[in-house]
């Protein structure tokens, strides 16, 4: 893995576990030599986890919309800042720019993110790993919420698997480089996604 998308929230949470563990993960990225690509913000965990590679020296790519920029919120020190129009365009870029993807604490945007690359796996659009760093149980209920999706026949086994989940940044590491691609049934062909 040469770059990882590293998907959290513009706030830092009510517990301080939040930034630890995201100070712990850009230090290991930085480590391990993974750029980091991200939102592309200086607020919350996303500018906590950008400091954190950069204070490693690690590479750190920044995704951000124009509109978000002007607002302040731009990350100036990166190693590399890209521009986008709208929203999407921005989640294209950051999914472009990296070989997977983890979401940490975040709302709603985190959610969104994770979920739309999710849905392009599904679908076969990619085979990149994806995974939640579940700091402190925070994501316990939308886990939990995945497996009733699977008990209920609203999610296929095959496809729960999509969404790898660990406790600690190395461990989440581990399970992105030993991910195996959920195989696409054959009525699905990328050519029509």
């Amino acid at each position: 893995m040469r770059a990882l998308t590293v998907f959290c929230g513009a706030n830092t949470g009510s517990d301080p576990i939040y930034t630890e563990v995201a100070r712990q993960m850009g230090h290991l990225l930085a480590s391990e030599g993974i750029a980091l690509v991200y939102g592309g913000g200086k607020v919350g965990l996303m500018g906590v986890i950008a400091d954190a590679v950069l204070e490693k020296g690690g590479k750190v790519i920044g995704v951000i919309p124009h509109f978000l920029a002007h607002k302040e919120v731009e990350h100036l020190g990166v190693s590399e800042m890209h521009y986008s129009e709208t929203m999407h365009e921005r989640k294209m870029k950051m999914f472009e720019l990296s070989d997977g993807a983890i979401a940490m604490p975040g709302g709603f945007g985190t959610l969104d993110e994770l979920f739309e690359l999710c849905t392009w796996a599904q679908l076969g659009h990619h085979e990149k790993p994806l995974a939640i760093l579940n700091v402190n149980g925070f994501y316990d209920a939308l886990l939990q919420f995945l497996d009733r999706a699977v008990s209920e026949a609203f999610l296929k086994t095959e496809n729960r698997g999509i969404i790898l989940d660990a406790t600690q940044p190395a461990e989440v590491l581990k399970k992105m480089r030993n991910y195996q691609p959920v195989h696409v049934p054959k009525w699905i062909r990328k050519e029509e996604i």
